[in-house]
């Protein structure tokens, strides 16, 4: 199993939000869209957080590897929109998505409590409750 993180599980683990123990679990050997990784870079900046080249040395340390967002991943994005756009799915969770049904993996994880009405045929784990939710 790969885990495929979206930037709102890593975001997650790095502000130490409820569900970041899952998230820990599941960093050795995860993957992140180099488009999810853009998220998480810019989240990090709007808070006036870490150099985003410590915190990628810091996940890759722990065992996340950044993948490339390739065309298929960007056409695969695109076909996801009709099942997404009713639950507010963004670029990024599409991008997200995408990269696991690529990569044959069960698991996308995320933060965002709207992914559990979405088929995207991948199974999805939402790291946080809804009594959880900000």
């Amino acid at each position: 199993m790969t885990p495929v993180l979206d930037a709102s599980a890593v975001l997650t683990l790095l502000y130490r939000e409820p569900g970041h123990e899952k998230v820990a679990d599941l960093i050795d050997g995860s993957v992140i869209s180099s488009v999810n990784w853009s998220e998480v870079v810019q989240k990090l900046a709007q808070r006036g957080l870490p150099d985003s080249a410590e915190v990628a040395a810091d996940l890759l340390a722990l065992g996340t590897t950044i993948l490339p967002f390739t065309r298929d991943d960007a056409e695969a994005a695109a076909a996801l929109w009709p099942a997404g756009r009713p639950h507010g799915l963004s670029l990024g969770d599409r991008a997200c998505l995408a990269v696991a049904q690529a990569l044959a993996t069960p698991l996308a994880v995320t933060a965002d409590l709207a992914w559990a009405q979405v088929d995207a045929g991948v199974d999805i784990l939402v790291v946080r409750d809804h009594k959880d939710a900000p």
